[in-house]
């Protein structure tokens, strides 16, 4: 699929590069290269619309607290020192066109994402946070290996707001919408089962490998493949069959 936003080492201006694509190219750099600048990207994944649901319901069950200056409940449960951080930007935060942005002038890249919340403590520390959704009768941890793009993701949202001067927290919490599936009707009613999970984060990484994507980008030879991505594996494969 043909996407904007090329690359060109030639341009002067500043290149916008996602969040997603910064956790794109700890994965595999030569995916990362074929979607930046060359254009095509890997195939799309389904919409999860009922985790976007969830998403949405929650900000605006946040958005009720903000306003009064109060936490919730379940931050209340969990001892959790902090309530939902009112700024006049939060909604551009959270505008997935948008988003929080930082200009590493170092590279000339725009590194940017949308956050879910912002929470803040009585030292005036702020804490990102992420909402998640899953039906599993497994417990939830952060240690899981398909939740180590999570924490980056959390790492990276720290070092944007650091970058903007932002007083961050290293704790992040992310909110775990676990939906029932033990219920012996449906009703029309999915319940879910809801826990805050924290993480001590370290942003120590992010720079060198923002100036890493930006050394790959500029090459005129894609990286080798990544030896566990299956889109390069199918790439492969396909290619073989071929010839």
């Amino acid at each position: 699929m043909a996407r904007k936003n090329i690359y060109d080492p030639k341009d002067k201006e500043p290149f916008k590069l996602s969040r997603t694509k910064v956790d794109l190219f700890v994965n595999c750099p030569r995916c990362f290269y074929l979607d930046r600048r060359l254009g095509v990207s890997r195939p799309p994944m389904f919409p999860y619309s009922l985790n976007q649901a969830v998403d949405t319901l929650l900000k605006k069950e946040f958005d009720i607290l903000r306003k009064k200056g109060e936490a919730h409940s379940l931050m209340k449960n969990y001892k959790i020192d902090a309530v939902p951080y009112q700024h006049e930007n939060i909604d551009d935060w959270r505008n997935n066109w948008k988003g929080i942005q930082y200009l590493d002038k170092s590279t000339n890249f725009i590194i940017f994402g949308a956050i879910d919340d912002i929470w803040i403590n009585s030292h005036n520390e702020l804490h990102i946070v992420d909402y998640k959704s899953t039906s599993t009768t497994q417990e939830i941890s952060m240690d899981s290996e398909y939740r180590q793009g999570y924490k980056r993701q959390a790492e990276i949202y720290q070092w944007i707001f650091r970058k903007n001067n932002f007083k961050i927290s290293d704790i992040a919490y992310f909110v775990y919408c676990n939906g029932k599936t033990g219920e012996d009707k449906f009703d029309g009613i999915l319940e879910f089962d809801i826990q805050i999970l924290d993480y001590k984060g370290n942003d120590s990484w992010v720079e060198a490998t923002i100036k890493e994507a930006k050394k790959c980008l500029n090459s005129d030879k894609a990286p080798q493949a990544s030896p566990g991505c299956i889109y390069c594996q199918y790439r492969a494969a396909d290619k073989k069959l071929e010839k």
